[in-house]
């Protein structure tokens, strides 16, 4: 099948950027934003970009990179980063190379002589790289047209991922002074913002401020009371979508991931303290579909470009909302329905503030410290989780957003005087020297031998709440803590002691008010709401995903690089059966229509011939 006969008929009004992005990369229509800053940095402008996680930013670059004469480099971070990046731009026809550590020297002299020879049109480096003499020592021989500075918001020292040898990057203007910058990145507020563009000196900027909204997320907090049980309850309910599970630590990532391996659910673990070879190889697995879950610490990050990862789930709580937002945003960068859900136990914000404690007094233990108080705030909020995450970054919306757990299910109130009131007596009674899970199994008349040594079968107290269950109890605990009727004490191993507020409950001088506990939020899966209301045959989208499948594993590439789901589910939904009504979903371009498109259209054609047959 030649790219000629794949012609279709184009308005001849197109202007470049809308040609390259039909032909190449097969998409019909920009995203918000995207056609203006593609316009200004086609004309030499510099430009400061911020969108959302899979708001499309490469394709700010990517573009003018063809439309410019010369070369567009790329700073990126992370290898595993530029290798996806380079190897979705192969498969779509555009010569694009990287330069890092696991390359040759003479693989490095060859990539430097095509780029000399204006032969490759984008080149990927990290920022070490690029401040090396050697590559400072060529940058005047190059052909230079753009350079890119993705994840640019590790240039601030605000920001909640800082990295000194992204804030020396303004260096290469010395050496390259007319050369137009654009600085990409999904998370920045105004102090980081200000930072980028200081730190970068770019000289009267096109700035793009997208939303921060990915409305296809739906953001859910579950109490964290049996959190193994939960996780694996909930991933029961996602079985053969790809998701991430994030830890706090590498010992929890490893505990986890076994105990999932134990249950029936095949996952893998990343952490920093792994081998390089070791997280490479779990990575690639992910990343082509060989294995479903990722149990990792923060360390899996920004190399993560898969689009069709349907969930996250926070274990233990973040420690600021940029990596919060960050990190749920690995989810749903198809576009399609995808879920963000936290487990959040109050005692785990204490233990950040207890290790933030011990770090030096200083500016930057101020910014953690206000940054780990928005992210708590967000935790405990009773109000749309959406609206508080974009007011964080100065989105203001006056609506709720309909796709949060508090939007969803409304945090519902009750008279709870009495059972706190039984509450806070326990606590007495058990001389404020126990922590909550004691307390609860006293309330509840648990028969366990700590109990009974301690005589504490023989309490007034003793059994007056055994209707409850042990959840109902603990998340009563906890909100009597936030209302400040209790204090947990980080001093003595989270004891439960009663503050001098708790007297007027206690003599019912006050009515009280307390949240219903949401024992068991049953998040419901994305695929019960707006996949669901998408007509495509859902029989062709797997026997598509298997083709994909294949033809990956043979060409040795992740399988979103043939196409991601949501050109396969279009395919699924208008069963294209020619060239140019493939040629018309989003996501073929005539590249990959040369490559892949007799295979996927053959498939198309037998199942629909097999339709007919059965009828």
């Amino acid at each position: 099948m030649s790219s000629s006969s794949a012609a279709v008929c184009q308005p001849a009004s197109l202007s470049a950027s809308e040609q390259i992005l039909r032909d190449v990369f097969g998409y019909q229509a920009f995203r918000t934003g995207q056609q203006d800053v593609i316009e200004s940095a086609s004309g030499g402008q510099d430009c400061l970009v911020i969108m959302p996680t899979g708001g499309g930013k490469s394709l700010c670059y990517q573009i003018p990179a063809l439309i410019r004469d010369g070369l567009t480099l790329v700073i990126s971070p992370l290898i595993s980063l530029m290798k996806d990046q380079v190897d979705q731009l192969q498969a779509n026809g555009v010569a694009a190379a990287c330069i890092n550590s696991t390359l040759s020297r003479e693989a490095i002299q060859d990539t430097f002589r095509q780029m000399q020879a204006g032969e490759i049109k984008l080149v990927y480096v990290s920022p070490e790289r690029a401040l090396s003499r050697d590559f400072l020592e060529r940058l005047p021989e190059l052909p230079l047209s753009l350079l890119a500075v993705d994840e640019a918001h590790c240039i601030s020292q605000w920001g909640h991922d800082f990295r000194p040898e992204y804030a020396s990057l303004g260096a290469l203007k010395q050496y390259v002074p007319d050369l137009p910058i654009m600085a990409l990145t999904a998370t920045a507020d105004e102090t980081t913002r200000q930072d980028i563009l200081s730190r970068l000196a770019l000289s009267e900027p096109h700035v793009y401020l997208g939303s921060f909204d990915r409305p296809n997320i739906r953001y859910t907090l579950q109490e964290k009371y049996k959190p193994m049980s939960q996780l694996i309850r909930y991933l029961g309910t996602m079985r053969g979508q790809c998701g991430i599970v994030y830890c706090n630590s590498r010992k929890r990532v490893e505990q986890i991931t076994e105990k999932l391996c134990e249950s029936g659910i095949r996952a893998a673990a990343y952490h920093a303290g792994m081998a390089h070879d070791e997280r490479a190889q779990v990575q690639e697995s992910f990343q082509r579909d060989d294995i479903h879950i990722v149990v990792a610490t923060v360390a899996f990050g920004m190399g993560i470009n898969k689009p069709n990862v349907r969930f996250v789930v926070h274990y233990d709580i973040p420690r600021n909302i940029e990596s919060y937002y960050q990190e749920t945003g690995r989810a749903g960068r198809d576009g399609l329905p995808a879920e963000a859900v936290m487990l959040y136990d109050p005692s785990d914000l204490a233990w950040l503030r207890r290790c933030l404690d011990e770090k030096a007094d200083g500016a930057q233990k101020q910014v953690e410290s206000h940054k780990l108080n928005a992210m708590g705030a967000f935790a405990e909020a009773q109000t749309c989780r959406r609206q508080v995450l974009l007011n964080y970054f100065g989105e203001y919306r006056e609506e709720p957003c309909g796709n949060c757990d508090i939007c969803l299910d409304p945090p519902k109130r009750f008279a709870a005087l009495e059972v706190a009131q039984k509450a806070l007596s326990c606590v007495y009674r058990v001389n404020q020297r126990f922590g909550v899970n004691h307390v609860v199994d006293v309330l509840r008349g648990m028969q366990n031998q700590r109990i009974r040594e301690l005589g504490h079968d023989k309490l007034t107290t003793y059994g007056i709440g055994r209707e409850h269950s042990h959840e109902f109890w603990v998340s009563i605990l906890r909100q009597l803590i936030h209302r400040g009727y209790l204090i947990q004490s980080i001093v003595h191993s989270s004891t439960l002691q009663l503050t001098e507020k708790a007297r007027a409950i206690l003599r019912a001088e006050v009515a009280l008010e307390l949240a219903v506990p949401r024992l068991d939020i049953a998040t419901r899966s994305a695929k019960s709401d707006k996949l669901a209301n998408r007509h495509y045959d859902k029989k062709l989208f797997a026997k598509l995903r298997k083709l994909r499948k294949a033809i990956a594993d043979e060409e040795d590439l992740p399988p979103y690089v043939v196409f991601n789901d949501a050109s396969l589910m279009e395919m699924a939904e208008i069963l294209p059966t020619s060239s140019g009504e493939l040629l018309a979903v989003n996501g073929v371009g005539h590249r990959k229509l040369e490559k892949y498109g007799e295979a996927f259209l053959t498939l198309i054609e037998e199942h629909l011939t097999i339709g007919d047959e059965t009828y």
